[in-house]
């Protein structure tokens, strides 16, 4: 009866043995495809410029699609103005119209050598999905001349449609819409694995552009969880999230990007440390802000003010959740004012700054009267922030803690792990979990969090479990020991600062840990792979991204600006497509130039893996879906020739 129930509703969409036979032989074409290309990013961490170009250039695959057409008919300079045009068509198309003698004879060519590679990077969909990725009121035109087949008429055709074209007066919004195409039909799916919030200016341009992205999943970062548990109104996590993007100067990300009024903490923070220079709490400026400028006197001050905030909240939780196991992050009790020192693991340091007008020693993870008014306002500004909330969840419908496809594992941070190499207990609400099961449960406890707090196991406030996400021990999205974030704001020594990584870190350098995840989770070491983010890979150093003699990439290579000297590089781009797995190591990205040039730099590629026969969707995870309609489209075609459905026309 279940079987004949979904048959039913089955026949609704196709009625009749015609409409089934068609639908299968449209699966059986796309299952005999080659298999997409995936693309994998890591820790983008709000760098808008190097993310999106990173997209358009498809990590360097769209230049050697131009070279294997035009290789041998134009020049180099030829070839890498039309990558140009591809990567950043607004800012080329600029440029020609000031030195084009002819710009409409320039704009014929460029749409012919566009539909070249448009052509050559939509070999593997079936025409039908090409044309769905081609922009509304052109996608006719596009479509023709990308499937023009009559070689005696195709000049003269091409000649006719580009030439209306340019004469319409819409050459220039062709050229635009043309190279969007290509960048969509270039990457097929998306896997973003983690950290796209923090330190880098605009986090909230990067998640506009996926929003409207054609596939892409996220596995969650410690960066984006804050986030998420900021939004939903978790004091211990805005306190972060402004403290971070307040030192890295992103005010117009907070304030014009999502909303956030900043005003309340503005005034606070001037009241309270008027005179205090809040000298070790300036901001580092990696990019200016355009409409929001904050002085860097007053953005020091609002640093410092509320950081102290998050100090006292998160006190409070630490003393809520005592299996949390965070006691070594109090600190404010272990001031000594008289002595300028502070107590931290039992040693004690000099403070290098020892004004706090707002603590009281009596009671020192106690908010005071205005601080508990200030966090009330901003609480209000984060759940009340459309695009912010809008943003959020997208994260949680496109996204999990882990994602296994196609045979890869991809997460963040770590699978917790003992020294001996056993997946490490984790203690939580009650509930004793470790490896696969550990990741499943949290994942779920995140999503009630936000969804529906009264039916998760947290206590306290909502959104506590993503707080001891972004910063527990145990937590796979955080993967160290403790967060040293008291320490570098108010002790100059260094020795203070560091912060220890898990075991897993170390085992993962040896194929038997990284066999052993891939069990847990399903996969064959013979065929899976890891994709890892979190821990920058210090390339000038000599680290590698290969861990587990090829069974785990750690791929945060420093697209992030603030990473960039410590790994010697602007971050990787791991690819796996029909044929092969590789790795793009891309140089730093250069922005747009004042005189509308921009220099591109190709990105190294290496091939760590070739698949003995080229891979097609049958042999993917979508194959399998596929297959299976197959299977009960089949078994409908069988209910309409025996009678037990009647079909309709």
């Amino acid at each position: 009866m279940a079987d004949l129930k979904y048959l039913n509703r089955l026949a609704k969409d196709y009625p009749n043995k015609m409409a089934a036979s068609a639908e299968i032989i449209n699966l059986k074409a796309i299952l005999a495809l080659p298999k997409g290309t995936e693309y994998f990013l890591s820790d983008l961490h709000g760098e808008h410029g190097a993310f999106i170009h990173m997209l358009k250039s498809a990590s360097g695959t769209i230049k050697a699609k131009i070279d294997e057409h035009y290789g041998a008919v134009l020049s180099e300079r030829d070839r890498e103005d039309l990558a140009a045009l591809i990567y950043n068509a607004e800012a080329e198309l600029a440029r020609r119209k000031k030195s084009e003698k002819d710009f409409d004879d320039w704009c014929a060519t460029a749409i012919y050598r566009l539909i070249t590679i448009c052509k050559s990077v939509s070999t593997k969909y079936t025409r039908y999905r090409v044309r769905k990725r081609l922009p509304k009121y052109m996608d006719y035109s596009m479509d023709e001349l990308l499937h023009a087949d009559d070689d005696a008429n195709r000049s003269n055709y091409y000649a006719q449609i580009i030439n209306s074209i340019v004469a319409c007066g819409v050459a220039e919004d062709y050229i635009i819409e043309l190279t969007e195409a290509i960048s969509r039909l270039a990457v097929d799916k998306l896997h973003i694995i983690g950290d796209i919030f923090d330190r880098g200016a605009h986090p909230d341009t990067i998640m506009d552009f996926l929003v409207d992205f054609h596939d892409v999943d996220f596995q969650w970062g410690n960066h984006d969880i804050v986030w998420m548990g900021a939004a939903t109104g978790n004091w211990a996590c805005i306190t972060n999230l402004l403290r971070m993007n307040i030192s890295y100067n992103n005010f117009d990300m907070l304030e014009v990007g999502y909303g956030i009024n900043l005003r309340p903490l503005a005034t606070f923070a001037e009241k309270v440390y008027g005179d205090d220079p809040c000298e070790f709490f300036r901001p580092h400026i990696l990019e200016e802000n355009k409409y929001d400028p904050v002085p860097p006197e007053l953005a020091a001050k609002m640093h410092k003010a509320i950081a102290i905030c998050q100090f006292k909240v998160e006190g409070q939780r630490i003393k809520a959740h005592p299996e949390y196991k965070l006691e070594k992050r109090l600190l404010l009790d272990k001031i000594n004012l008289e002595k300028g020192t502070v107590e931290v693991e039992g040693v004690e340091w000099p403070m290098r700054d020892c004004n706090f007008p707002t603590l009281d020693p009596a009671n020192p993870y106690e908010l005071t009267e205005e601080e508990s008014e200030l966090l009330n306002a901003l609480e209000a500004s984060f759940l009340n922030s459309e695009k912010l909330q809008r943003h959020i969840n997208f994260l949680f419908s496109h996204g999990a803690l882990y994602t296994v496809f196609n045979g890869n594992l991809m997460y963040h941070g770590c699978v917790p792990m003992t020294e001996d190499g056993e997946f490490e207990w984790v203690e939580l609400n009650n509930v004793k979990l470790r490896g696969k099961e550990l990741m499943d449960y949290l994942d779920d406890e995140v999503r009630k969090a936000y969804f529906a707090p009264r039916k998760s196991g947290e206590t306290g406030r909502s959104g506590d479990i993503m707080w001891y996400l972004w910063l527990g021990g145990d937590s796979p999205l955080f993967g160290k020991a403790k967060m040293t974030t008291f320490e570098r704001l108010f002790i100059a020594d260094k020795a203070t600062h560091k912060e220890h990584t898990r075991p897993y870190y170390k085992l993962i350098k040896e194929r038997p840990a990284c066999e052993k995840i891939l069990r847990e989770f399903g996969l064959d070491p013979a065929t899976g792979k890891i994709l890892n983010g979190h821990v920058p890979v210090k390339i000038k150093d000599g680290e590698s991204p290969i861990k587990g003699d090829g069974l785990l990439y750690v791929i945060d290579g420093g697209i992030s600006k603030a990473y960039q000297k410590q790994t010697g590089i602007a971050g990787y781009t791991f690819i796996f497509n029909s044929r092969f797995m590789a790795l793009a190591e891309h140089k730093p990205y250069t922005p747009l130039q004042a005189d509308g040039t921009q220099e591109f730099h190709s990105p190294v590629m290496k091939i760590v893996e070739t698949m003995p026969e080229r891979l097609l969707i049958a042999d993917t995870d979508q194959g399998l879906v596929l297959k299976e309609k197959v299977v009960d489209l089949e078994e409908l075609i069988e209910a309409f020739k025996e009678g037990i459905i009647k079909e309709t026309y």
